[in-house]
C-alpha cells in the first residue's frame, strides 16, 4: 500500500511539473502584457508588473485593424467548423453505416491525407482557388478549412461503435437513412462533434501559410497573418517591441481559450471513443 502511495505521488509530481512547463511561457506573457517596454526587458526580471499598464493593447487596438483582423478570423473559423460538422458528419455515417463501391480505397486514401502536410499540395492548391475565381476572399479559407479529413476520421471511428440495433429498430419503424443519421446518430455523437468543433476551430483560427499565399488585400487578413506579419516583424521601424506583440498575443488565444471551455465537457469523452486511444 505505501508503495502505491508513493508511485501516485511521483505521478502527481511529474503532472504538476508537466503542467507548470507549459503554462509558465503563457503566464509569462499574460503578466508581460502588462509591463513597461523597459520592465519588460529589464534583468533581473520582475515577477509582477511594478506600475500596471494597458499601453501595449491600447497601441494595438489605435495603430493596427485588430479587430477587423478578429472579425475575419472569427467568421472564417466560425463557418468553416458549421462545414467541416456538417460534411464531415455526413461522410463519417456513409462510411461507417452503408456500403457502396469502393469504399474501402476512398477511406484508406482520406486517412492517408491524413500523413500529407500542405506544403506538399499548396501550389495545386492555389491554382485551383485562382482558377474557381474566389483567391483573396474569406471563401478560399472557408472552403480549404472545410475540406478536414481529420474529423472524417474521428467520427468514423465514434459511428462504428454505436449498436447496430438501434438503427435496425429505426429502418423497422421506417426510418430512412437520412432519418437514421438525423435522429439517432447525432444526438448520440454530442461528445465526439464537440471534440470535432474544438479541433477544427483551432486549426482554422491558428491557420498561417495557406491565408498569407491566398490573401493579397489587407482587409481580409485573418488575425494570424495579421499578427505575424505586421506585429511580429514590422511592429517599429527603431527595433522590435515585446510588450505590444505579447498584447496582440494574448488577446488573440482568448477566442480559442473560450471555444475550448464551452466544449471541454465532453472533449475528453469524444476523443476517447473515436478508437484513438492506446
Amino acid at each position: 500500500m505505501g508503495r502505491r502511495k508513493i508511485k501516485k505521488v511521483l505521478l502527481y509530481l511529474c503532472m504538476a511539473g508537466a503542467l507548470f512547463v507549459f503554462l509558465f511561457p503563457v503566464v509569462w506573457a499574460v503578466i508581460c502584457s502588462f509591463k513597461s517596454e523597459m520592465e519588460i526587458i529589464r534583468w533581473p526580471p520582475t515577477w509582477l508588473p511594478e506600475h500596471f499598464t494597458l499601453e501595449n493593447y491600447q497601441y494595438m487596438l489605435e495603430n493596427y485593424p485588430f479587430l477587423k483582423w478578429t472579425f475575419n478570423s472569427i467568421v472564417t473559423s466560425v463557418c468553416s467548423t458549421l462545414l467541416i460538422l456538417v460534411s464531415a458528419s455526413m461522410a463519417a455515417y456513409a462510411f461507417a453505416r452503408l456500403e457502396f463501391t469502393g469504399k474501402r480505397i476512398i477511406y484508406i486514401l482520406i486517412v492517408g491525407m491524413l500523413l500529407l502536410p500542405i506544403q506538399s499540395y499548396i501550389i495545386p492548391l492555389y491554382l485551383w482557388v485562382n482558377k474557381m475565381g474566389i483567391r483573396d476572399t474569406l471563401a478560399s479559407l472557408v472552403l480549404v478549412s472545410a475540406a478536414n479529413v481529420t474529423s472524417v476520421f474521428i467520427l468514423t471511428n465514434f459511428y462504428k461503435t454505436i449498436p447496430k440495433e438501434l438503427e435496425d429498430a429505426a429502418r423497422i419503424d421506417g426510418c430512412t437513412h437520412f432519418g437514421i443519421y438525423w435522429r439517432i446518430v447525432l444526438p448520440l455523437s454530442k461528445a465526439s462533434m464537440s471534440s470535432v468543433a474544438i479541433i477544427s476551430f483551432i486549426t482554422s483560427w491558428n491557420s498561417f501559410l495557406w491565408p498569407m499565399l491566398s490573401l493579397r488585400t489587407d482587409k481580409w487578413k485573418p488575425l494570424s497573418v495579421g499578427v505575424g506579419t505586421y506585429v511580429g516583424s514590422f511592429l517599429n521601424s527603431n527595433g522590435f517591441q515585446y510588450g505590444p506583440s505579447l498584447a496582440a498575443a494574448c488577446m488573440a488565444i482568448v477566442p480559442t481559450v473560450l471555444v475550448y471551455l464551452l466544449l471541454q465537457k465532453n472533449f475528453i469523452q469524444g476523443i476517447s471513443n473515436t478508437g484513438l486511444k492506446g
